[in-house]
């Protein structure tokens, strides 16, 4: 199952007040249709979904849902450390008419590979939705072994891997000992050209938040014209993550109008030395003028 191929934003959430900013959401989830999104990530780790309530998390799922129409597939960011609330938050996502769920490693309680596969077994094991995995040890704490995802990617409703070490050999692993059991997806937005090029179907991107064509143009253009673009893209994506994310890109999303610069704490707004570099690379790139 290719639930996609191409460019999934990992969305932001819009506050306003420390309250959801739904006319905000609808702003940007219709920027990433306008401008050629194949996806949309709800909710994912970008979302702010830890300092959520379960009612809030719900209800953006929901909305970027009915918004969406079914014009892309929406993914609804299910993941945490505790595999009985994912299930439950996965029965909700299907319910309200998500695709598949992102699910993150556990972090802090982290557990071992043989956990990892424990876990991701239940989850499948209930069915209610098809689950890409994530795997990005330098939030969690866990990396994912290419022996462990091999066990895994056996399962029908294991889909696809949203890959984001930053080590190309171990991804390359990864698809060796996968085969075509499962789709990968980039999770560094600096790698999304080199990630085709193993076989990759595309990524799953922070930067699209602000630059959705740029990113789908790296995901669809050839591959020659795709690395070109990547490496003129660096600058901009290195101020992307310049602080943790999602504090940069919530900066220039609210640069461009998109919504406001609120995050909720421990996060904190972005630092002027590294907001006026964002804004310098955004201008750069054509986002602003």
């Amino acid at each position: 199952m290719l639930l996609f191929e191409g460019c999934a934003v990992a969305l932001i959430t819009p506050f306003h007040n420390e309250q959801i900013d739904y006319e905000a959401l609808n702003r940007l989830v219709d920027f990433q249709l306008e401008n050629g999104t194949d996806a949309i990530v709800a909710c994912g780790t970008t979302g702010e979904p830890s300092t959520m309530t379960e009612q809030e998390w719900e209800s953006v799922i929901s909305h970027v849902i009915q918004r969406v129409n079914r014009r892309v597939p929406v993914i609804a960011g299910t993941g945490g450390n505790h595999t009985a609330e994912i299930i439950h938050k996965a029965r909700r996502a299907k319910a309200l008419g998500a695709d598949a769920q992102l699910c993150v490693t556990p972090y802090y309680n982290k557990t071992t590979q043989t956990g990892l596969i424990a876990h991701y077994t239940a989850i499948a094991e209930d069915g209610a939705l098809p689950i890409i995995l994530y795997n990005v040890p330098s939030r969690t704490g866990l990396n994912m072994q290419p022996e462990t995802l091999a066990a895994l990617s056996h399962h029908e409703m294991i889909i696809a891997m949203k890959e984001a070490s930053g080590n190309m050999a171990q991804a390359m692993e990864m698809m060796r000992l996968c085969g075509d059991q499962i789709a990968f997806y980039s999770g560094n937005d600096e790698l999304t050209a080199p990630f085709r090029t193993m076989g990759g179907k595309g990524t799953i991107s922070v930067a699209a938040n602000i630059a959705p064509r740029l990113m789908r143009d790296m995901t669809h253009l050839p591959l020659d014209e795709a690395a070109a673009l990547n490496l003129k893209a660096l600058p901009l994506i290195n101020a992307l993550f310049a602080e943790v994310n999602p504090i940069p890109v919530k900066a220039g999303a609210a640069m461009m109008g998109l919504c406001e610069n609120q995050l909720r704490l421990p996060l904190v707004p972005l630092s002027k030395s590294n907001e006026d570099k964002l804004r310098e690379e955004m201008k750069k790139a054509g986002l602003l003028c």
